[in-house]
């Protein structure tokens, strides 16, 4: 074996196994890759370059984001701020086919766009709408697919930590670009949710809402949800302003996120400690992945392994369409065991070289790479939100994965038009100057 393929084996290899035993993610990756730093540098040079990687790798002020986000969206999630929203959606949702089945798409679109976690988005909205549609008649698998399938919108539309962490695994692709670029994708994946809703609700016509919701009705309850919906406006208006960063943002939205909580008398003083130690650890296993993925990215820059697998790629076909539908099923394969935040660090310095030696626009190819995984973190077995939507509304996951067919057969085909079709992720950057 030459030193490359070796190098790939232990690393590759190394990976795989470590993940198939059940070691931890932020493992399977950090030590197969800093043992292939060695074996490329030798023992000292190769635990020293590691060490400096690592460190490097998280030296950013671009990664105080990150924390940042999740601190808000703890506090989101026990600030009463689900609450108003659901009760925004269904007054919006009025008396469309399945009503309560098209309020939980919409208020996991609303919840998911300020707290930036599909789980957090499915536990939170999934709690109370589960109960509601259980009493209206709805089939209780078909509203926890419902849930489950329209929770990672929020993970496209803006604030988003995966995309921030594709900023940094890219080399600097402009988060404001990337904000932007994820609103009409996000949008788009919750239309296909509602487009599902209806076609089921045509055979159950008893599902229907009772009572159109008044003016006045829809007046309060946006009035009530509009301090909710204000913190989108100003994080995201105030990067395209060009005010703040994205990290300043991230810790206005802390701010302000703890000012509502307190307003809305939802959160307490004591409360604060456990909203502060659920987001430090979370955050602590993003950044520690963040970490170790830089040794594995210098390994393979030093080693060559993208430009390989881009070579391979390049005498295996010619056409772009091709390489992105190879690259589309990669990543939905590879996204079912793999969390959406690993797998943007492993395959972006890989794949991403291969697409732009295609014209492919990195702003486009990063909404392309979090539209897949989002899809991938649904799919069964191993989908932590698939579990949470089954365990809010008290039905097994076998029930749920039967239900959740339509949706994926809708989301695949939105991932299809978002591939292929750039400008739906690049016209809102390129209209606000941000391309």
């Amino acid at each position: 074996m030459t030193d490359i393929a070796l190098v790939s084996a232990v690393m590759i290899g190394g990976m795989v196994l470590l993940m198939v035993i059940g070691a931890p993610i932020s493992i399977s990756i950090g030590l197969p890759s800093a043992i292939s730093m060695m074996l490329v540098l030798g023992l000292e040079n190769g635990a020293t370059t590691s060490a400096q990687r690592m460190f490097t790798g998280v030296n950013s002020f671009a990664l105080l984001a990150i924390p940042f986000f999740v601190l808000a969206g703890g506090i989101m999630n026990n600030g009463g701020i689900a609450t108003r929203l659901i009760n925004l959606a269904k007054v919006l949702v009025g008396r469309t086919p399945a009503p309560l089945a098209q309020t939980n798409v919409l208020a996991n679109m609303l919840f998911g766009s300020v707290s930036g976690s599909a789980i957090a988005a499915a536990a939170a909205v999934g709690t109370t709408m589960a109960p509601m549609q259980a009493r209206e008649g709805y089939d209780k698998a078909f509203s926890a697919a419902t849930n489950v399938a329209s929770a990672p919108s929020g993970m496209v539309i803006p604030p988003s930590n995966i995309l921030i962490v594709y900023a940094l695994a890219s080399g600097g692709t402009s988060v404001g670009a990337l904000f932007m670029a994820g609103y009409i994708p996000g949008i788009l994946w919750g239309v296909a949710c509602m487009a599902v809703v209806w076609f089921y609700a045509r055979k159950h016509p008893e599902l229907r809402a009772p009572v159109r919701a008044t003016l006045g009705e829809l007046g309060r309850t946006f009035v009530q949800a509009l301090p909710s919906l204000t913190l989108v406006v100003v994080v995201i208006g105030g990067i395209i302003a060009g005010f703040f960063t994205a990290t300043e943002a991230s810790a206005i939205a802390v701010v302000y996120a703890l000012l509502l909580g307190f307003l809305y008398r939802a959160i307490k003083l004591s409360d604060l400690p456990h909203i502060l130690y659920a987001a430090a650890r979370t955050s602590s296993v993003v950044i520690f992945l963040i970490g170790v993925s830089s040794i594995m990215s210098f390994v393979m820059s030093f080693t060559k392994i993208p430009q390989l697998i881009a070579d391979s790629l390049l005498g295996f076909t010619d056409s772009k369409f091709v390489v992105l539908l190879i690259m589309m099923v990669v990543l939905l394969i590879i996204g079912i065991p793999l969390d959406a935040t690993p797998a943007i660090l492993i395959f972006t310095p890989i794949f991403l070289p291969i697409a732009m030696q295609y014209g492919i626009d990195p702003v486009h190819f990063g909404i392309m790479m979090t539209f897949n995984l989002c899809i991938a973190i649904i799919s069964p077995p191993s989908a932590p939100v698939l579990f949470v939507g089954a365990q809010v509304a008290g039905v097994k996951v076998e029930s749920v994965i039967a239900r959740l067919m339509p949706f994926f057969i809708a989301l695949v085909a939105v991932l299809l038009l978002v591939t292929f079709v750039p400008a739906l992720s690049l016209w809102l950057p390129g209209l606000f100057g941000l391309l």
